[in-house]
């Protein structure tokens, strides 16, 4: 299987999220976690980062967290730092996304690269071996985002106890 798509508070999301990713990842694998605190709708990855950043072995590194973030503005040099630092290592990159108002609250994980600010009309460089997405926000209201910062934080636990739990496997 190459996608899994599912909703965020599905009983069995962290399973099946931590299931998929067991066959996606390595012994030195990185987690880029993209986004901002600036925006809550951006939100998602440092959250992540965060989370992640206090609980995995120390194999495994963490890049974007609340307190260094990694965003549109310093991604293109992160990008090459880590892959100059960690060469051969596997890169799982984590955003949140923008979506129709049927698809907010899934989480989609692939086996391909994350496109960040494709869907506010950024050009940035791709990123990612494995790339992990949460909808958080209809695409049209943007400008004018009523995302709740508590169910962005939802999104980033499961995906930070799916991918704790696909490393214990």
């Amino acid at each position: 299987m190459e996608e899994l798509r599912l909703k965020y508070d599905d009983s069995n999301a962290i399973y099946f999220i931590s299931n998929f990713l067991s066959t996606c990842l390595s012994p030195n694998s990185i987690f880029l976690c993209i986004g901002t605190d600036r925006f809550i709708s951006d939100s998602l990855g440092p959250i992540v980062g965060n989370l992640l950043i206090k609980s995995l072995p120390p194999t495994y590194h963490v890049y974007g967290t609340l307190k260094s973030p990694i965003h549109a503005m310093n991604l293109e040099e992160n990008i090459k730092y880590i892959k100059k630092k960690h060469p051969n290592s596997k890169i799982i990159a984590i955003d949140a996304s923008l979506g129709g108002k049927e698809s907010i609250g899934k989480i989609s994980i692939k086996k391909a690269p994350l496109y960040p600010g494709k869907g506010v009309g950024k050009i940035l460089p791709s990123v990612g071996d494995v790339s992990i997405v949460g909808i958080v926000d209809v695409y049209d209201s943007f400008l004018l985002s009523s995302v709740r910062l508590g169910f962005v934080f939802e999104i980033a636990e499961v995906i930070a106890k799916s991918i704790q739990l696909a490393l214990r496997c």
